[in-house]
């Protein structure tokens, strides 16, 4: 793995907190630090789609206020019903339309994105130091 070297003040404390346990753990300072950072970075959208990153990490300026309303969203009750026609009909009948095809594509495209934005939102609350609770 590529590093690259900088420098840090550490206040006195917590430099003597990675010296002990540099000490007890039989690990470098230099090894402590990067792992406490590395655990401390914001969430990172890496794993979702391409054409999402870009708006997920700019979902990490919004206030807690936004992001909370964000992972507290639902599918509108119509949009749901909607998809659960689409899909039942699709499995029962097995012929959907062209159009009906598109559309179940897209409320699931809809759906899934608003899965990924609510979990980005509660993982950037919850790297902020909210606690998060099952809803």
């Amino acid at each position: 793995m590529a590093t690259q070297k900088v420098t840090v003040e550490l206040p006195l404390a917590i430099f003597e907190q990675f010296t002990r346990i540099a000490s007890a753990t039989q690990q470098s300072i230099e090894v402590l630090v990067a792992q406490s950072i590395a655990s401390n970075l914001p969430p990172t959208p890496d794993n979702a789609p391409v054409e999402m990153q870009v708006e997920l990490l700019q979902m990490q300026t919004l206030s807690g206020a936004e992001l909370l309303s964000i992972a507290q969203s639902q599918i509108p009750t119509e949009q749901q019903q909607r998809h659960l026609e689409l899909l039942e009909k699709n499995q029962t009948d097995g012929e959907l339309t062209l159009a009906e095809r598109q559309e179940l594509n897209d409320l699931r495209i809809a759906a899934d994105r608003l899965m990924l934005q609510k979990a980005y939102a509660w993982s950037v609350l919850r790297w902020r130091g909210h606690r998060v609770l099952n809803y």
